[in-house]
């Protein structure tokens, strides 16, 4: 996958999964541009990586002037960042379930709609789902109905921008194989998780020239979990 010449954003870029697809694109060439939320970003400097900090994905304001802040046109924009949080239904409060809409829909939303006004010559856009939205599961509704919209929203960008050229997918990841996890879960099977590094690969494919077909995809990366 060739990234050479290609403007890329990640968003959550300084999580696990976002380092991992960070680097795989700096390692193809591309140039990638990371908001962050913190004042003070954690990522380590590389060529060819430019962070953006204090930057929240929620406000309207906040993602119109990140991505008009990128020079040259954006080839393609891998939605990362959200939040994760469980409760039973009778627990769970009208400002929880706000603030997962805001957090996973919401951002991936204003990620999107700023992404696609950027790319003026085609481009890629890659968001993340999670397998409670496709796959019913207790416990988590607001977060599982925040990612369905994630989904959703796929879907029918996936329709409405590819007269532009612009291919939207989406990865759908259930749990994958990272240090926070395994200490959360010290007794599952952490060899059906995936690893981050395939993840990653199959998200930055998405998002790659490479990707000549592919749109409209929710691509399952469960592994064996």
């Amino acid at each position: 996958m060739n990234f050479a010449g290609k403007n890329v954003v990640v968003t959550g870029g300084s999580g696990a999964l976002g380092d991992g697809v960070v680097a795989q694109l700096l390692n193809a060439g591309a140039t990638v541009f990371v908001p962050t939320f913190e004042a003070t970003p954690t990522l380590a400097e590389r060529s060819g990586l430019h962070v953006t900090a204090g930057v929240d994905l929620t406000h309207e304001a906040a993602v119109t002037a990140f991505y008009g802040s990128i020079p040259g046109p954006l080839w393609a924009s891998i939605h990362i960042a959200g939040g994760f949080a469980m409760a039973p239904l009778l627990e769970t409060r009208l400002a929880d379930w706000q603030h997962m809409m805001a957090m996973n829909a919401t951002s991936s939303f204003l990620c999107c709609r700023e992404a696609a006004r950027a790319m003026t010559d085609g481009g890629r856009i890659v968001n993340v789902a999670a397998k409670p939205a496709l796959q019913a599961v207790g416990g988590m509704v607001a977060y599982s109905a925040s990612k369905a919209a994630v989904a959703s929203l796929t879907l029918s960008l996936a329709e409405e921008l590819a007269p532009l050229g612009i291919w939207v997918n989406a990865i759908v990841p259930s749990i994958m194989d990272t240090p926070a996890n395994r200490a959360a879960m010290p007794t599952a099977d952490h060899s059906a998780w995936p690893s981050v590094a395939d993840v990653a690969q199959t998200a930055v494919f998405l998002a790659s020239p490479s990707n000549a077909v592919s749109r409209g995809a929710l691509v399952p990366v469960y592994g064996r979990s």
